[in-house]
Order: structure tokens, then C-alpha cells, then sequence
């Protein structure tokens, strides 16, 4: 949650449309420096002048039914600040695609119909 100030100070920085839909999606109001898009289409910010630490940085998912399961791994640790340069800048994290990784997103099915069941005797 951000302060009156905060929040004023970000709607002159980003716009009335911007904010609504942090406002719908995220739930707070946040600015920053544009870093990259991914594969999946989802935008990631850094804000490294007037937030708190540790919250720096920020996806805007691309879709509304978004699963944070769509964030690549290199991505995955620029986000979790295990590394310091995002994967666009980073020599060892843009090698691209693994031979072991799946090509596309899985959704994660915890608690649905097709979740993973173990076979019970």
C-alpha cells in the first residue's frame, strides 16, 4: 500500500490510464524504468530511487489470468535479485533455450481437476 504522496507523485509520472490498471492488477501504484518483454509478452520494470528494498522490481503480466509460473528463469532471478543484470544484458543467462527445458508454458494444476495424482493401493 503507498502513501497519498506516492501515489500522486506516480499518477504524474505515469498517467490516469497507467494507474487504473496497476490499480486493478497489481493493487499499488508504482513508476519506473522499462527493462524488457519476454517470450510471453509480460513487461518488467525496475525502480531503484523510491521504493523499498526488495521491492524494486516489478512484471506486468500480459495476460489478465496471468500464472506466475510464465516467468522464464532467467527472468525468474533478476526478479528474486539472485542476479544483478537482467537476462537481456547478462552473458550467461542469454544462451537462449536449453536442450533440457520444455519449449512452451505449462500452467501449474495444483488444485484443479487435472492435478497430478499418485496412484493409491
Amino acid at each position: 500500500m503507498s502513501t497519498i504522496m506516492r501515489t500522486l507523485r506516480n499518477i504524474r509520472k505515469i498517467g490516469i490510464k497507467e494507474y487504473a490498471h496497476q490499480m486493478q492488477y497489481i493493487g499499488d501504484t508504482k513508476a519506473g524504468t522499462y527493462i524488457a518483454t519476454d517470450k510471453y509478452g509480460n513487461k518488467y520494470y525496475e525502480n531503484l530511487e523510491q521504493e523499498l528494498p526488495l521491492r524494486t522490481r516489478w512484471v506486468d503480466y500480459k495476460q489478465k489470468e496471468y500464472d506466475p509460473g510464465q516467468i522464464e528463469p532467467g527472468w525468474h532471478a533478476w526478479m528474486s535479485y539472485l542476479v544483478d543484470k537482467p537476462p537481456t544484458e547478462d552473458a550467461v543467462l542469454k544462451t537462449g533455450q536449453r536442450s533440457w527445458e520444455i519449449p512452451e508454458h505449462r500452467p501449474n494444476l495444483t488444485a484443479s481437476r487435472a492435478a497430478f495424482k499418485t496412484y493409491s493401493t
